[in-house]
């Protein structure tokens, strides 16, 4: 047995004890008449759930974009670090930007686990289906940049990393790819909680991403205050950037999993940009 994977399979062992807690999961009908969510509590089990870190680049080719990451993430490694706490596994996704992980043990972890069963094809992006959630709330189809960009289409992605201010720590994994369905299966994890940017965009289509995870049968759950979206007020439905964001977490809740707060896990109230006035 390669010896990462060995590690892997440890490590279940090792969480084996963690005990469950619960949390209140929030969704709503799919009929987009009824705007009341409704809320359930849900039992998470550590041993059996991963968290799913999307695409928190250091840096972003929307200045507003990536700012906002700057201000979400010490909130979200403060999640991860609870989580971490209590058994879960830390999976990071920071796509495109493997090279620089490139011989660490968390990449290695990933790269380790035998590609599991899947009930459909696990590569590559998957798409808006209209025949199960129709259309997105919130027009991106300019890109979603709500300032002037320097970053040209055609140039080199800016990013190099995921930001520096989320820690990557033993025992975690890092990964861009099926890879992360395939530690989860090889480690017993059947629960995801997925959280980063951007929810219309990779969030819901990586393959990694919240489309993907239910196709597979994964039991998916979104953070919603640890998210952001690629959209331009200018562009349809016209509502703030921030109103935009909640259209979108309503998309998800009505179509694809439940969502929960951070202060679930961590007390307080939930992390609220400081433009979202």
């Amino acid at each position: 047995m390669r010896p990462a994977l060995l590690l892997a399979l440890m490590s279940v062992a090792m969480v084996g004890g963690a005990e469950p807690f619960e949390v209140a999961l929030r969704t709503r009908s799919k009929d987009v008449a009824v705007r009341e969510a409704r809320s359930e509590t849900g039992r998470i089990e550590p041993a059996r759930t991963a968290a799913i870190v999307c695409d928190m680049w250091d840096t972003h080719t929307c200045p507003a974009a990536a700012s906002r990451v700057v201000e979400m993430a010490p909130r979200m490694d403060r999640l991860l670090r609870e989580l971490r706490r209590r058994g879960v596994l830390i999976i990071h996704c920071p796509s495109g930007t493997m090279k620089f992980y490139e011989g660490t043990p968390a990449r290695k972890l990933a790269q380790a686990a035998p590609k599991a069963t899947t009930r459909t094809p696990l590569e590559g992006w998957v798409k808006l289906i209209p025949e199960r959630e129709g259309a997105l709330p919130i027009d991106d189809s300019d890109g979603g940049c709500d300032v002037p960009r320097t970053w040209k289409p055609g140039d080199p992605y800016p990013w190099t990393r995921q930001i520096a201010a989320i820690d990557v720590l033993p025992g975690d994994a890092v990964t861009d790819s099926r890879e992360a369905y395939d530690l989860m299966m090889a480690q017993g994890r059947d629960t995801a909680i997925i959280m980063g940017v951007h929810l219309n965009m990779c969030v819901l289509g990586r393959p990694f991403g919240i489309r993907q995870l239910v196709a597979q049968g994964v039991r998916t759950v979104l953070v919603r205050d640890l998210t952001d979206t690629m959209y331009n007020p200018a562009q349809a439905p016209r509502v703030s950037h921030f109103e935009g964001t909640r259209l979108m977490i309503e998309h998800v809740e009505r179509h694809w999993c439940p969502t929960v707060a951070s202060s679930e896990i961590l007390g307080g109230t939930p992390f609220r940009f400081s433009g979202d006035r």
